[in-house]
């Protein structure tokens, strides 16, 4: 028989000699489950052991049987009722594993689709989910913050959360309470919070920082925070909360200026903590919190509660996570680590730095005693990318983080086509992978970036925000040979994804994201190709290509809009206006960066490939 195609891969596995058959009527009564100490010493250990009389789990808490079902059912997916003879003993190397994804950039799911992920997220033996949330929970007195957003109801999130329970998933609430605040505190009766008042300049001159933060010596600010709080938590049925309180940009800049220079950002911000947490203490949870901004102020972390967990994030291939998880360990505060998709900014993914990310991660996690690991997926610029390109991603920090040893690359695709995308062919998922690569084309590369999502994506140059920055420059900073090399690329996975044949409703919706994605992704390549047309002067060639571009770009708005309402609430007003933003500028025929600005003084490139 072939090899077991599992992932998470079992810790330890042997086959032996022999298959078993499990009868066609009264199945799951030649399944034998035993709570014995003869399993593993883990909440979530068990052995499994199919022999020529039978199929037995062995566990010792509920957890462990949880898990030995799921390799169970894998081993069903793949070789039907004819199983293998073998012997597995396992347990997970994280006692905390999950997924975290980003509700609050213009792409919130509907119920239904949150509902499926976390079926699928627990056949991966994932067993901790979070929502991010700033501004996307129904709040009963912000219905004017969120309503052009969408938002989840209390209703909704119980129904979740009891899913999420009987499935063997802690559903974590999570409510950034500091920083990223954006619109709550562009709401009238809310500005006043705000640690500033106006826009200013980002560190590098060429965005602005918009007021995110709230003041955190405001007499408002606890109030506004403890009537969040009570109004989210009581849908929630989870013992911890992850309050955020990341990249609080705007501190001392504003309202908590004079106390900042007399006291130090850093002990401000850490008594802002210390009272949040002790709101968190009042409603009996357990905080998390971000931990990017205590490590700037090292030093500061003995001031902290002991019983708090910092989540420990970054997101590039070379991350220190080596360093940082030291930090936190020498320090004995509970952390996670917590690296990501890197599928935002990026439309169809960038694998190459996120199937490194999730593996750093994991192995400095491990090594440093992280007590969980969080694979987040967030969604800067809009949220574009559909959940579908998050899959490959998602699997892999589910099996890195279950046991890093045994996770095999080469059993992404089977996996992947079987359990998500449900597709024999496989094509499905070799062209969601293959994309992921493809902006190695371009010989160039940034952090957080591709072209493929920012060049698209880009906000007008006038309104100066911080995502996409630099995307109407890229066509200054690539050669032409490679964006045709790239688009080829696309279009490439494009005809094997079109030659994929899903077996079910679920596998069909995620091969049309794809392609969706895939299709916003090459329109990216045409316009840099336009934008050299127009910076060489070749008038005839690029009124063509406007013309072309603006087609195509009508036709995906038509057809992104047919799709939203199958996975998402709202509308796709906050997810996707860049694409009218991007027919403006063929219509307007000229460049917003000449050549000569858009360059950079030393390009960061690499090899195409």
């Amino acid at each position: 028989m072939n090899k077991p195609e599992l992932l998470p891969y079992p810790r330890s596995l042997k086959l032996t000699a022999g298959h078993f058959t499990l009868p066609k009527r009264d199945t799951l009564a030649a399944v034998a489950t035993v709570h014995t100490h003869r399993a593993p010493k883990h909440a979530e250990g068990y052995n499994l052991t199919i022999d020529r009389r039978g199929v037995r789990l062995e566990f010792r808490h509920a957890g462990g049987l949880r898990a030995a079902a799921a390799t169970l059912n894998q081993l069903l997916r793949q070789y039907g009722r004819k199983l293998p003879c073998l012997k597995i003993r396992d347990w997970p190397d994280f006692p905390r594993r999950g997924v975290m994804l980003d509700i609050s950039r213009g792409r919130v799911p509907k119920l239904e689709t949150l509902l499926e992920l976390v079926e699928q997220l627990a056949s991966f033996k994932i067993n901790e989910f979070q929502l991010y949330t700033e501004h996307t929970f129904a709040y009963r007195k912000y219905k004017s913050v969120w309503k052009e957003w969408g938002a989840l109801t209390a209703a909704e999130i119980k129904k979740l959360d009891a899913r999420c329970r009987a499935l063997g998933i802690d559903l974590v609430p999570n409510q950034n309470s500091f920083g990223h605040l954006r619109y709550f505190l562009e709401h009238p009766r809310l500005r006043k919070l705000a640690e500033v008042s106006e826009p200013y300049e980002g560190s590098t001159g060429d965005f602005l920082r918009f007021p995110t933060t709230l003041a955190p010596n405001n007499p408002g600010t606890r109030k506004f925070i403890r009537g969040l709080y009570d109004e989210l938590l009581p849908n929630f049925t989870s013992k911890h909360f992850n309050v955020g309180c990341d990249e609080t940009w705007d501190l001392g800049r504003g309202q908590s200026k004079k106390v900042c220079e007399r006291r130090g950002k850093g002990n401000v911000y850490v008594d802002f903590l210390k009272a949040i947490q002790r709101e968190v203490a009042k409603r009996d949870r357990r905080m998390m919190f971000w931990g990017d901004i205590i490590l700037h102020h090292p030093e500061l972390i003995k001031k902290l509660p002991k019983n708090i967990i910092a989540l420990n994030w970054g997101y590039e291939a070379n991350h220190p996570f080596e360093k940082e998880a030291a930090t936190f360990a020498k320090s004995k505060l509970p952390f996670y680590v917590c690296p990501g998709t890197s599928t935002w900014m990026a439309l169809i993914g960038r694998h190459d730095n996120a199937f490194a990310n999730l593996v750093a991660g994991a192995k400095s996690g491990l090594k440093h005693g992280a007590i969980g690991y969080l694979n987040t997926d967030w969604g800067d610029g809009g949220h574009p990318q559909p959940l579908a390109v998050s899959y490959a991603p998602f699997l892999i920090g589910a099996a890195v983080s279950w046991c890093g040893n045994t996770y095999d690359e080469r059993l992404l695709v089977p996996v992947l086509s079987r359990d998500v995308f449900h597709d024999s062919t496989q094509r499905v998922a070799k062209a969601a992978i293959a994309m992921g690569f493809a902006h190695r084309k371009f010989g160039y590369c940034d952090a957080n970036v591709t072209p493929f999502g920012a060049v698209i994506a880009a906000p007008p140059p006038a309104t100066r925000e911080l995502f996409c920055r630099s995307g109407l420059k890229y066509y200054a900073r690539i050669a032409p040979r490679n964006i045709r090399r790239a688009t080829a690329e696309v279009e490439q996975q494009r005809r094997v994804l079109h030659a994929a044949q899903p077996m079910t409703r679920a596998g069909q919706v995620l091969k049309l994201e794809l392609d969706l994605a895939a299709r916003m992704a090459a329109e990216s390549c045409r316009i840099m190709l336009w934008q050299q047309s127009l910076a060489a002067g070749r008038k005839t060639e690029a009124r063509v290509l406007a013309r072309k571009g603006i087609r195509a770009l009508a036709q995906i708005e038509r057809d992104f809009k047919r799709y939203w309402p199958l996975r998402n609430l709202a509308t796709t007003a906050r997810c996707s206006p860049f694409l009218r933003w991007r027919m403006d500028d063929y219509r307007r025929g000229k460049l917003h960066f000449s050549p000569a600005a858009a360059r950079l003084a030393k390009a960061k490139t690499y090899a195409a490939e």
